[in-house]
């Protein structure tokens, strides 16, 4: 079993609670939730670039969320449903888990992309089923994981197709395969001992690949940067720490060559360490795949991108539509022809890339200056697992740099070049803001408010500030060029939403024409995309400008767009409204802003920014529109076994046996059944 729960220490968050008891403040989040409310799926596709943005909202809102409030992550138990509160147990548990839950089930199980085996590193070690297996055995090494226990038949995706159907292809393999007992107490608070099954597909993923008709079979940058920014979070996550051998016991990691001394072992647990490595082998596949053959200038593919990359000299992009000609080596999916159907280079394309190359970059991290690196991290890259950088790339003058594939390598020419691409193609410098095309007029205010999220990691990774779960946290800037100029950007576009997208309402405006001016229809989205840029904005430069418009834009989302019968925010109050994977991320993120950054401080008594308040928001929230009222509703089409507090019962099996609304993956819709990922739309209304 590799899917097991990670606990997090010492993490460091933007706030602590300096005057509110935290249990009273979130015992008001095991109130009822809003009743007759259908959350209809309309499109049950999985879009990677979405779903992985929403994911990783997802992810930082769990664990890290409640840790940061204070909960001690002891007390969670998958099968103790909203214990010690609905709040903590919706965060802790079920946000965190679909998060990583989604991850296995694209990146292991769905084949929806090429093998792997067939990518350039297992190229290089041979291009064969036994080179690759041979590396899966060093991998597991270096985090004392037995082989034994690696799942059979993972598919292992280096880079995901465009969109998917996560519908099953063919029957999946529930037999018993073992059995066990536990107790658990489900969302109507019934408490029993109940002996659970063991399904085969748990320890064997050859049953559940996802049906080929359903793939869009494209390469997408978004998509491409919304798995790697999923998989670098988590790698940063599990690979955080050290564990001891004989114990499987996390320990803080005190130097970079701990694991050399027969006692330890990288990751936070051997588990939990063989997931981080397989992740960041995949990222590091990833990473040569962009630089090798998807590199556009406008006329062709495979365009070289280098250290010294100037777009002044000619640009070199990610275009936003590639279809991929499948062909089959090794017996697995590999890719064949390619052909750009789409060579536009976009903002949401670009920042999505920028945000998680800039969390590889600073996973990776080896120049001689940051000494703030992690001494884990710097184990990790030390020349086993992963191939240390040349000497002369770990210093902070990219124009010295040599060639070389090593990952540090490779994503430092990578994120200089969508830096580069993000101000030189889409910073409007006369009007001071990002814009959707290089020749376009029109700004999208969700994808210029996020880029400020994209902007801010780039900026923390290139002066050697923490990123990941610790992206708020202070430390030692390098105060290199390129964050400099990054900060300019920052406020040049925050200070643009502030003072040109929020309309008279109190609510930002959905887009803006650099002509024509601020359009009319304002969407929940954007809403709380806005308020998560401007709290990044903030947290970057200081200016508490930011941080006051981002809660008036809230006080107006309370005021216009909270609907009392679904007991959630909608886009007009009283009609059904569209919720996407883009949608969710904004409001899980955007919440997450408000109880970190934004809520009340003491003396302050503005009700909508009471913590008490905005945990009850979230958490009615979360359990209406993610998992819904009902079974094969909600935005989550279905729930993995064991760490989400779902269990196959011997007897009585219902499908749904924790009564949260969302089923089993055999269970969820589809002939065969459905993976636990996130639908692409969903409407939500009053019953």
């Amino acid at each position: 079993m590799i899917i097991i729960r990670n606990k997090l220490i010492g993490i460091q968050m933007s706030k602590t609670l300096k005057f509110l008891s935290l249990t009273s403040a979130l015992a008001l989040s095991s109130a009822a939730f809003a009743n007759g409310v259908k959350v209809e799926v309309v499109d049950k596709t999985f879009n990677p670039g979405g779903g992985f943005l929403a994911y990783t909202e997802f992810e930082l809102s769990g664990e890290p969320l409640a840790e940061s409030l204070g909960l001690d992550l002891d007390v969670l138990d998958p099968v103790a449903l909203n214990k010690p509160t609905a709040f903590d147990y919706t965060a802790g548990i079920e946000s965190y888990e679909y998060s990583e839950e989604a991850m296995y089930a694209v990146n292991y199980q769905s084949k929806m992309g090429p093998h792997l085996a067939n990518g350039p590193l297992n190229a290089k070690r041979g291009g064969t089923p036994e080179s690759l297996g041979k590396r899966f055995i060093e991998l597991s090494a270096s985090v004392a994981f037995p082989t034994e226990e690696i799942p059979l038949n993972m598919y292992p995706v280096t880079f995901p197709y465009r969109k998917g159907m996560p519908e099953f292809a063919g029957p999946v393999d529930t037999a018993t395969v073992n059995t066990d007992e536990v107790e658990m107490l489900d969302a109507t608070g019934k408490t029993s001992k109940v002996k659970v099954d063991i399904p085969a597909y748990f320890r064997d993923y050859a049953s559940l690949a996802w049906i080929e008709s359903g793939m869009d079979k494209s390469f997408n940058p978004a998509a491409v940067g919304g798995q790697m920014l999923k998989d670098v979070m988590w790698s940063q996550d599990f690979l955080g720490g050290m564990h001891t051998v004989e114990g499987d016991e996390e320990v803080e990691a005190t130097s970079s060559d701990m694991d050399a001394d027969g006692k330890h072992a990288l990751g936070v647990s051997s588990a939990d360490g063989f997931n981080g490595v397989i992740l960041t082998e995949i990222t590091w596949d990833k990473l040569l795949t962009l630089k090798n053959q998807f590199g556009y200038d406008g006329k062709q593919l495979g365009t070289k991108i280098t250290s010294t990359y100037d777009p002044a000299n000619g640009p070199v992009w990610f275009p936003a539509n590639v279809a991929v000609s499948e062909k089959m080596v090794n017996g697995t999916k590999a890719i064949g022809d390619l052909k750009v159907t789409d060579g536009r280079s976009t903002l949401r394309d670009t920042w999505m890339l920028l945000w998680p190359l800039s969390e590889v970059y600073a996973f990776s991290d080896q120049r001689s200056a940051n000494t703030n690196q992690n001494p884990a991290f710097l184990s990790v890259f030390d020349g086993a697992p992963f191939p240390s950088a040349p000497a002369a790339n770990t210093d902070t003058d990219l124009n010295n740099d040599v060639e070389s594939d090593d990952p540090f390598s490779v994503v430092s020419v990578l994120a200089n070049a969508a830096f580069k691409n993000l101000d030189a193609l889409h910073f409007d410098a006369k009007a001071g803001t990002l814009v959707d095309d290089v020749i376009g007029q029109n700004v999208t205010t969700f994808d210029a408010a996020y880029a400020l999220q994209a902007l801010t990691i780039f900026q923390r990774s290139q002066d050697a500030l923490p990123v990941g779960y610790a992206s708020a946290a202070a430390g030692e800037s390098l105060n290199t060029e390129r964050g400099q100029r990054a900060l300019e950007m920052i406020k040049a576009q925050a200070d643009f939403i502030v003072d040109k997208l929020i309309a008279k309402n109190g609510l930002a405006v959905d887009s803006y024409d650099l002509n024509d001016g601020a359009g009319k229809s304002q969407t929940i989205g954007t809403q709380f995309a806005v308020i998560r840029g401007l709290a990044a904005a903030m947290t970057a430069t200081g200016d508490e400008r930011y941080k006051e418009a981002a809660r008036k834009v809230y006080d107006q989302v309370e005021a216009q767009m909270f609907d009392k019968d679904t007991g959630t925010y909608a886009n007009v109050i009283g009609q059904p409204t569209q919720y996407t994977p883009y949608t969710v991320a904004a409001v899980s993120a955007g919440l997450r802003s408000l109880m970190l950054d934004l809520r009340n401080e003491e003396g302050e008594n503005n009700p909508n920014l009471d913590l008490a308040h905005l945990t009850k928001r979230y958490t009615t929230w979360f359990r209406t529109v993610i998992n819904g009222e009902k079974t094969n509703e909600g935005m989550q089409l279905a729930e993995w076994v064991g760490d989400s507090g779902e269990n196959l019962l011997s007897e009585n099996n219902n499908g749904d046996t924790d009564k949260d609304g969302v089923a089993q993956v055999v269970y969820a819709g589809g002939k065969y059944g459905t993976a636990m990922t996130m639908a692409n739309k969903v409407i939500v209304s009053k019953r």
